[in-house]
């Protein structure tokens, strides 16, 4: 029968380092910051954002005081979140302030659906379209004008539609 083996993983072996260096926060944020949507929910991620996490206090900047005053009440169940994602006690406090969120906010965000190409406008529409933009000089602009609107037109449920 074959003991244990003494092989540590390759997990454990990058978790001990970043222990002993100290980078057990920072790797924690780069985690936070990916998973925040997960962590508090896709409503809550979308006004706010983690920023760092300095002597056990993780700082979220809020997307306005409205939002700032509902997360005052929302910490103590944020914190279990967050140090229940870390599976140890990283974060003791929970430091909101309201600041802007930079383009990279989103980078993690689902991409969009891609949506069928429009169908054709009937010709009726294209007509009704036309009429519309008969007092347009630019024949290249009117064309264009016609089609966008009989396009708009095309995707208005027709119950909502007025007649011209």
């Amino acid at each position: 029968m074959r003991g244990q083996s003494r092989l540590d993983s390759f997990g454990t072996i990058l978790a001990g380092v970043a222990h002993r260096l100290g980078f057990e926060s920072k790797l924690f944020e780069a985690r936070l910051r990916r998973q925040w949507p997960d962590i508090v929910g896709e409503p809550i991620a979308t006004h706010t954002r983690p920023d760092q996490i300095r002597f056990k206090k993780l700082h979220v900047y809020v997307h306005n005081s409205v939002w700032l005053q509902q997360l005052t009440f929302l910490k103590p169940v944020l914190l279990e979140k967050v140090n229940g994602m870390a599976g140890d006690q990283l974060v003791t406090e929970i430091v909101l302030r309201i600041g802007e969120f930079s383009a990279e906010r989103r980078v993690n965000a689902p991409a969009a659906t891609v949506k069928e190409p429009p169908s054709q406008p009937s010709a009726e529409l294209l007509r009704e379209a036309t009429l519309h933009t008969q007092g347009i000089q630019d024949p290249a602009l009117r064309e264009q004008l016609a089609a966008v609107m009989a396009q708009a037109l095309s995707v208005t449920p027709p119950d909502s539609r007025r007649a011209p």
